[in-house]
């Protein structure tokens, strides 16, 4: 019989459930497994892998004709080295993490806006004095750079507190969602930059996006700006970012992505002034929600797959999403 390996650290008993029926009508069969390095040893037994994390079995699969990633970052699998069977199929699950981490950058906005950095602080100190000026979303300049799933997820949720929002991309051309006020190209972002409030980075990791937020494109953002990044921390000029926060350039700024990661003890972002530092988790699979629509993704695909249609969900590794 047909088989697929799934890992199964981030499913629950329904969805191994859901998993399991589908696949046995579709004529597979499912083994599970905790890590992709677990599957290493009987590899060539499956034709099918559903999981993440699993450089190795993309680099081993000889027999591998669809991995399915649950992740919707693809960094790792952009070389043909890491892939065996140069045939293999490849899907991955953008779409599923617009909710989770569109709630967390609305929360480190406001904790930004509410000097909520410097209130912890004093709170620590056990100093009982309230900040003197704080910020609302309602009228703020908000600049998205990338409007996909992450972005336009961002721009509705700003939107409706009351924000103005321009979107900033590659393809001008093709139609934006209406939470964006304004859609310009990347060529266009420092004329956009002196007059934004928040700067939010929702970017793949591509050669392209890789230091997009540069010295000079810092300087241009106003003295109390604000810059949000949950895209990939190669995007930032992490010391230009941190020069800016210590000579009081900016207003404050959010990182859960930086380079590298995990951050050494040692790294200046750890004293940066007005910083949130988050570990990569504004996504992550913590969220019900997210879990389920990646397993839906996965399923949907699976029955295009048994029928000989093409999948969707499919990114292009030369482009990096």
């Amino acid at each position: 019989m047909r088989r697929i390996a799934v890992m199964d650290d981030f499913l629950s008993s329904e969805h191994k459930e859901r998993i399991g029926e589908t696949a046995a009508r579709l004529g597979f069969l499912v083994d599970y497994f905790a890590r992709a390095e677990d599957v290493l040893p009987v590899l060539d037994s499956y034709e099918i892998f559903f999981g993440h994390d699993a450089v190795e079995v993309t680099r081993q699969g000889r027999n591998l004709r669809w991995f399915a990633c649950a992740f919707a970052g693809i960094d790792p699998y952009r070389s043909d080295g890491v892939w065996a069977n140069p045939n293999c199929l490849f899907t991955n699950s953008a779409g599923a993490y617009g909710i989770a981490i569109s709630e967390h950058v609305i929360m480190v906005l406001l904790m930004l806006l509410r000097q909520m950095p410097e209130v912890q602080r004093r709170m620590r100190r056990r100093d009982w004095r309230q900040v003197d000026r704080i910020r609302s979303v309602n009228g703020l300049r908000l600049t998205i750079l990338g409007t996909g799933d992450v972005g336009t997820e961002v721009a509705r949720r700003a939107k409706a507190m009351g924000a103005f929002v321009t979107g900033v991309r590659r393809n001008v051309q093709k139609a934006a969602d209406p939470a964006f006020d304004n859609v310009y190209a990347i060529r266009q972002l420092e004329e956009l930059l002196p007059n934004t409030d928040a700067l939010v980075l929702c970017l793949p990791g591509t050669l392209e996006t890789e230091g997009i937020l540069n010295r000079a494109r810092i300087e241009l953002l106003p003295n109390d700006a604000l810059v949000i990044n949950v895209g990939r921390g190669t995007a930032v000029d992490q010391e230009a970012l941190i020069d800016a926060l210590r000579g009081n350039r900016l207003g404050g700024a959010a990182l859960d992505v930086v380079t590298p990661e995990p951050l050494p003890p040692e790294h200046p972002l750890w004293q940066a002034p007005r910083l949130i530092l988050t570990p990569h988790c504004s996504g992550d699979m913590a969220l019900g929600y997210t879990r389920d629509r990646v397993v839906d993704m996965f399923l949907e695909n699976l029955e295009r797959y048994a029928a000989g249609e093409p999948l969707r969900y499919v990114p292009n590794r030369r482009r990096g999403y």
